[in-house]
């Protein structure tokens, strides 16, 4: 059983370091041959964007048949930190729906304000009050009072659905891994697939869960990061395209759905010098990431993007006159770009990364089969290794 948060100390130490060498070793989409357009960054990874810092927490226990408040459980909670733990400097941000079957707390000051106050949350449908409450004392411990003398927060924390494989219903996402989650988030590799709020998750009826990737703008568009973090549970096999190839049609055995009914958030992070306006343009380019990958954006999902920037530090200050950079509307169409690359890579690399995984009342959803995929890929001459 792993519950991480629960652990004793030197467990802790002990997965995490665990983690960091699962993130670093095991193979991702590009490993297997999988040809994607752009270049990545050093770790092809949201954390390719200097400051941020992603951490999970991931919650394993049970088997057989569903006992709700017992189990099984597979499910956690993923933190995503723009400036990373030991900031209080609000970002630039800009969020956009492409279907509305879900939810993500938060953005109804963020569309007004144009900022994103504090890190992004992810989880599963019903834990998302629990989390949103321990990401205000978590930000209460870490800083005084704002400006004004206020101490409030209305906390991003967003969602998708994992009961097919988790007992949701017996809400075993506590506070304290929520605070875990953030407070062992790091820079460098990001460990993908079956963990944190992507452990129970589903994805073109492959096991889902958490995915990312990067790109590098060339020196001559500014050299800009864009990386973009998923947590994917959406899609039926039927529609899953892989660098163009119909690879769900091609592996069609073991399905689990006979509907499009999952959801999926998508995070994107650059240090481009993006104002709120522009920020809101680059998270509706992830729909075409996804329309790479071959998804229609179902009436049943909820597909739900938030997109921030790292640069103009200091911008949310409440007192003198803030001195912003920002780039001209004109030279944003290497960072759509680099979005939609990005989100098309990070989702394949979630699928990539997740084993099989069976659940509550036994029910199993299989992971991409790697030999299978490359067999696919070679057979339309796809395959770059």
């Amino acid at each position: 059983m792993l519950k991480a948060g629960r652990a004793l100390l030197p467990a802790l130490f002990f997965s995490l370091l665990l983690a960091t060498t699962a993130a670093q070793t095991e193979p991702r989409a590009r490993d297997l041959g999988v040809p994607f357009d752009g270049i990545p960054g050093l770790f092809n990874a949201i954390t390719d964007v200097k400051g941020v810092e992603v951490g999970h927490t991931t919650l394993i226990s049970g088997s057989g048949p569903l006992k709700v408040g017992v189990g099984p459980v597979r499910t956690g909670v993923t933190a995503i930190l723009p400036r990373g733990k030991n900031s209080l400097d609000a970002v630039f941000a800009g969020w956009f729906t492409l279907n509305g079957n879900g939810e993500m707390t938060g953005t109804t000051w963020l569309e007004d304000s144009g900022f994103l106050e504090g890190p992004v949350m992810i989880t599963n449908t019903h834990s998302v009050g629990v989390v949103r409450d321990a990401v205000i004392s978590w930000r209460i411990k870490r800083g005084p009072p704002d400006d004004e003398g206020y101490s409030w927060s209305l906390p991003v924390v967003a969602e998708t659905a994992d009961d097919d494989l988790n007992d949701m219903n017996g809400f075993h996402v506590k506070p304290e891994d929520a605070l875990h989650a953030l407070d062992t988030a790091r820079s460098g590799p990001v460990e993908e697939g079956s963990v944190g709020g992507g452990t129970g998750m589903i994805c073109n009826e492959f096991k889902g869960g958490i995915g990312t990737s990067s790109r590098v703008l060339d020196p001559k568009y500014g050299g800009y990061t864009v990386g973009v973090l998923v947590q994917c549970n959406y899609g039926l096999r039927s529609q899953l395209r892989i660098a163009g190839v119909p690879v769900g049609r091609e592996i069609g055995e073991h399905t689990v759905r006979n509907d499009d009914v999952g959801s999926i958030i998508v995070v994107v992070a650059t240090d481009a010098p993006l104002i709120p306006t522009q920020l809101k343009r680059v998270a509706r380019r992830v729909s075409l990431g996804m329309g790479r990958d071959g998804s229609f954006g179902s009436n049943g999902s909820g597909d739900i993007f938030i997109a921030f920037s790292t640069a103009n530090p200091g911008a949310a200050r409440s007192k003198g006159v803030r001195q912003l950079t920002m780039l001209p509307n004109q030279r944003l169409n290497p960072i759509f770009l680099a979005t939609v690359q990005a989100t098309e890579e990070a989702i394949i690399n979630a699928m990539v990364a997740a084993k099989t995984m069976k659940g509550i009342n036994d029910f199993e959803v299989i992971g991409l089969p790697h030999d299978r995929l490359r067999e696919v890929l070679k057979k339309y001459n796809l395959l770059t290794k």
